[in-house]
C-alpha cells in the first residue's frame, strides 16, 4: 500500500507536532528536577516544525507561558505555522479546481 502526497504530508506534520510537544514535556520534566535543560532555540526549531505541538504543550504543561521573548516568538512562528496551514489548504481545496 502506497502512501498519496498528502498521507505524507500529513505524517510529517504529526511527526513534527509530536517531537515539539515531546520536547517541551522534557525540558518541563528537567526544570522540575533541576536537569539539564533543552535550550529555547531547540525548542523554537521544533515548534518551527511542529507550532500546533509545541503550543499545546505550552499551554497543558503550563511551560515557558510568561518566559519572554520565547512566548513572543512562539505566538509569532504559530501565526505564520498556521497561516502556511491555511494558504495549503486552500491550494489544495481551490488550487485543483481552476478557480
Amino acid at each position: 500500500m502506497s502512501l498519496s502526497s498528502i498521507d505524507r504530508v500529513l505524517l510529517l506534520l504529526l511527526a513534527g507536532n509530536l517531537v515539539a510537544f515531546v520536547l517541551f514535556w522534557l525540558d518541563k520534566k528537567a526544570a522540575r528536577n533541576g536537569d539539564w535543560r533543552i535550550p529555547e532555540r531547540t525548542l523554537l526549531l521544533a515548534t518551527a516544525f511542529g507550532a500546533l505541538g509545541g503550543w499545546m504543550a505550552q499551554q497543558i504543561l503550563r511551560h515557558k507561558t510568561r518566559k519572554q521573548p520565547f512566548a513572543t516568538w512562539l505566538g509569532l512562528i504559530l501565526c505564520f505555522y498556521v497561516l502556511i496551514l491555511l494558504a495549503a489548504a486552500a491550494h489544495f481545496i481551490w488550487g485543483r479546481s481552476g478557480y
